[in-house]
């Protein structure tokens, strides 16, 4: 038997009609139960999730369901924002185990402060080769279990995002098989012949040279190669062209680069975080991160040509491998149609690689995935997994 994956995203608020239509979809094109599906509902069923969760798992017939609610939903050919709808993906895995959990809220706020703690709560087989996870923004320190993650499990894969759409605690949907969560974070593990080849595409190009932080303290930086950030950003304003500084209205960006010890860093060596401000008075400025001194960091911009720019730059080398059997995409709900002009602007970019893609997403409240060799949280970012048939990892964790 195959690795086969079907997709689909139903727009409607009748939830009985949703689950006639994947119910149908699904079955017909699977021809037997699920797996495993992973399951997005937009934030206008969070008040009726119980009721929506209870049925879907049985609908689909996927052994094992992962998923949550989010502002908008991706189906395989669309992207659907400000309309109640579902997008689901789900899969035959022949000889692949996949493995349900959660972590409760005070288990994170524990691991995020004393990463070691992470080996109470959870761990993974040994021979896991990836993991999904979905988290609630609200009660989820996700740096912190990242990088607990990173630490105690640092050759195991993430990707996933924060549900999205709630506007306070408690709204949040998290689902994992019939069950509904609404804080903290659930997961699944992946074990066995499968591979998961994971595109973080950060959406901006660097400009200016590449500067060592000089002066620090926690996420504010004094000095970049002796000079004051302010100053460095002037200098750098002087040498840009006009199209540049057009794009310095959607902000500036700063990238910390994974490995400052690398001699030549490029697209795909930092971890790009948000400047947040400028203090006109000591030239020093803010960012979204902790950064300390020695590290290595260069400004970057964003806009809607630079984010599909480089997602094709990342989706390029992919293709040479043929269709993947499906696919998992988690993009920043900063995209859709609040970053490009018209919608569909990532699954664009995607279908133009891979036509006929069973894929399914959401609109997240951040991005997790690999940059490096490690586990991140990022912004404004698409987070996207290709999932392929691989021979058993015989490697060691």
């Amino acid at each position: 038997m195959q690795m086969k994956f079907v997709s689909l995203s139903v727009t409607g608020e009748d939830i009985d009609e949703i689950l006639r239509d994947i119910s149908k979809a699904v079955l017909d094109r699977l021809g037997e139960h699920a797996d495993f599906a992973l399951v997005f509902p937009s934030s206008h069923f969070a008040s009726r999730a119980e009721d929506l969760v209870s049925n879907l798992k049985s609908a689909i017939g996927a052994r094992v369901m992962l998923g949550c609610t989010g502002e908008g939903v991706i189906g395989p050919a669309h992207e659907i924002e400000d309309q109640p709808a579902v997008a689901v993906v789900a899969a035959l895995l022949p000889g692949v185990d996949v493995m349900p959990f959660d972590i409760p809220k005070a288990a994170l706020i524990n691991v995020a402060l004393n990463p070691p703690l992470l080996r109470k709560h959870y761990a993974p087989p040994v021979d896991t080769r990836f993991l999904v996870m979905l988290a609630d923004p609200f009660s989820a320190p996700m740096d912190g279990v990242l990088n607990a993650f990173n630490q105690e499990y640092e050759n195991v894969p993430i990707i996933g995002g924060m549900a999205s759409g709630a506007r306070q605690p408690g709204e949040t949907v998290l689902m994992v098989n019939d069950r509904v969560i609404r804080e903290g974070l659930v997961g699944v593990s992946f074990v066995g012949p499968i591979q998961a080849d994971i595109i973080v595409s950060q959406g901006c190009r660097p400009v200016g040279p590449v500067f060592e932080v000089t002066e620090s303290k926690n996420n504010v930086i004094d000095s970049l190669g002796g000079e004051s950030p302010l100053l460095r950003i002037q200098s750098m304003l002087d040498e840009m062209d006009d199209e540049d500084r057009d794009l310095l209205r959607n902000g500036l960006f700063i990238g910390r680069a994974i490995d400052s010890g690398k001699e030549s860093l490029g697209r795909g060596d930092f971890l790009i975080r948000g400047v947040l401000g400028v203090d006109s008075r000591t030239g020093a400025i803010a960012v979204s991160d902790v950064i300390d001194a020695g590290e290595r960091v260069q400004f970057h911009l964003r806009d809607a040509d630079t984010a599909r720019e480089d997602l094709e730059m990342m989706l390029s080398p992919h293709a040479l491998f043929g269709e993947p059997s499906g696919a998992f995409l988690f993009s920043c709900n900063g995209r859709g149609t609040r970053l490009y002009e018209e919608p569909d602007g990532d699954i664009n970019a995607i279908r133009g690689f891979f036509s006929g893609l069973d894929l399914a997403g959401f609109f997240c409240a951040g991005e997790i995935g690999p940059i490096g060799g490690k586990n991140f949280l990022h912004g404004h970012t698409a987070s996207l997994a290709l999932i392929r048939p691989a021979a058993p990892d015989p490697r060691p964790r």
